[in-house]
């Protein structure tokens, strides 16, 4: 099990191009991992690498994108089952 981050954030978070600026900050930080729109307008995201780099990304999380409205990220750790080598935008 690969010791990540689960993120859920919610506000206006999808078609403003969030899903882009949070693959952008994790490559930038080295951080790997994934992020998805939910069905009920938020945004998850999985990531993995340096702790310390994680917390940034989670802390930048808070500010958001350009054109996004962040309203709340809840975060905890989490076991997850494999190990990801880029971070991926998912549908």
């Amino acid at each position: 099990m690969i010791r990540s981050l689960q993120s859920i954030v919610t506000g206006t978070v999808q078609g403003v191009a969030f899903r882009a600026w949070v693959q952008g900050q994790a490559q930038s930080l080295g951080v790997t991992g994934w992020a998805r729109n939910l069905a009920d307008g938020a945004v998850e995201i999985l990531a993995q690498g340096d702790e310390a780099a994680v917390q940034e990304l989670r802390d930048r999380l808070l500010t958001g994108s350009p054109l996004a409205r962040v309203q709340d990220v809840r975060s905890k750790w989490i076991d997850y089952d494999k190990r990801h080598d880029r971070f991926e935008i998912r549908t």
